[in-house]
């Protein structure tokens, strides 16, 4: 007679229900790829609105040590850190705060983008 071993059941955590959780939470914004920011920094360029509520994001604006350098413009704001101000119709709300912000900003004249 042949006798098979034992095999406990499979466990969720063998079956990568760990990666999955982590990857859940990666997706919700609870586990954040970067130590120093929640919010894709590079991609956040364009026509910005600054707002009191509701906000896209929150940023701070530091004197150093930032997430990303802004340059205002008045026109043709198609690179990383390049903001055009307006008062309507944005491509990102941005509310400036002093605590607890998504990444921090610095205006600068020139040499805008992710630092």
């Amino acid at each position: 007679m042949k006798q098979t071993p034992y095999q406990a059941p499979p466990s969720p955590a063998g079956n990568g229900f760990i990666a999955i959780a982590i990857s859940a939470a990666a997706g919700i914004g609870l586990v954040s790829s970067s130590a120093s920011t929640s919010a894709p920094v590079a991609t956040i360029y364009g026509k910005i609105q600054f707002v009191d509520s509701f906000p896209d994001y929150k940023a701070q604006v530091v004197d150093s040590f930032a997430d990303l350098h802004v340059q205002k413009v008045s026109s043709f704001p198609d690179g990383a850190g390049q903001w055009q101000v307006v008062d309507s119709f944005p491509d990102f709300k941005i509310q400036i705060v002093e605590s607890f912000p998504d990444f921090t900003i610095k205006y600068v004249e020139s040499f805008p983008g992710v630092q």
